[in-house]
């Protein structure tokens, strides 16, 4: 099924070990994923691997026939308000190299994580760092092709840069509010960092305030994950959709707001392919009722 016209194409994080096509796409394919998001680089790592040309091009022109918008998940250890120079050096390549990748497969976004402030550091001064190091590399996003560079916030925990809706107005301050910024919501995340997307208006209340917060049109991905913890719990711990306490309605209304108009959601949630299936299916009834 193509995304073309769709009101909120759902997919998931897709494995490409062993190829991006040959596993990654065939394995969104078993899904029914309407899009999909990959690392191109290990997670927990730095490397910065060279991709396989044939395997870009057949990945690339297949999302293309299909209509399947792609996205590009940066490295976890990447943090830009780190207190460690090596960090901050290692974490200018890293996402570098994901921005190069993200253009060569055809991804519309990078998502990368907003990091925190180590060492003790002021977060003013860590904020500072975003803007020496980051800011280089949305001004190098010069092609017409190159990916948006989505800030995903964090649960809140230790000294987050970025975890509630209104933290993300010194981050983009920092960076200019660059035509190239965009904002990835992790509906775990926001929950588990204070947000109460449950109730009739939870969801709702809280996309109006990243709105009025970032601007409209820079919503470009959902994460969407429900929570194995309670709202305010400050934990990562993702769970199937309407398993966990933020439950399905929240979803559903989530499908509803304009801000969401178009925009993707990719889930992030356990199961293996069993559990990635089912919430991609539930998803679609959900943004079907």
């Amino acid at each position: 099924m193509t995304s073309k016209y769709l009101r909120n194409p759902v997919g998931s994080h897709v494995p490409v070990a062993g190829g991006l096509h040959s596993v990654g796409l065939s394995y969104a394919h078993d899904l029914r994923a309407e899009t999909v998001q990959v690392f191109v680089a290990n997670p927990r790592g730095w490397a910065t691997p060279q991709g396989n040309p044939r395997q870009d091009e057949a990945f690339r022109e297949t999302c293309t026939a299909e209509s399947i918008p792609v996205y590009v998940h940066a490295p976890y250890l990447i943090n830009f308000g780190s207190h460690t120079e090596p960090t901050v050096e290692k974490s200018v390549e890293s996402l570098r190299h994901s921005l190069r990748r993200g253009r060569e497969i055809g991804a519309l976004g990078v998502v990368v994580h907003t990091g925190s402030a180590t060492g003790g550091r002021e977060r003013s001064i860590a904020l500072q760092q975003v803007r020496e190091h980051m800011l280089p590399l949305l001004d190098e996003l010069t092609h017409d092709d190159d990916p948006h560079l989505l800030l995903e916030s964090t649960a809140g925990q230790g000294a987050s840069l970025c975890s509630r809706t209104w933290d993300f107005a010194p981050y983009f301050e920092a960076l200019d509010s660059h035509p190239k910024l965009g904002v990835c919501l992790d509906t775990c995340h926001v929950f588990a960092a204070g947000h109460d997307l449950t109730g009739p208006t939870g969801m709702h209340q809280t996309l109006d305030l990243l709105v009025d917060t970032v601007g409209e049109g820079r919503l470009k991905l959902i994460h969407a994950n429900d929570s194995k913890d309670v709202v305010g719990a400050h934990k990562d711990r993702h769970e199937n959709i309407g398993s966990g306490h933020i439950g399905e309605d929240p979803f559903r209304a989530l499908m509803t707001h304009p801000a969401t108009e178009g925009v993707p959601l990719i889930i992030e949630t356990p199961g293996g392919k069993v559990g990635h299936a089912t919430d991609v299916e539930r998803l679609k009834k959900l943004r079907e009722s």
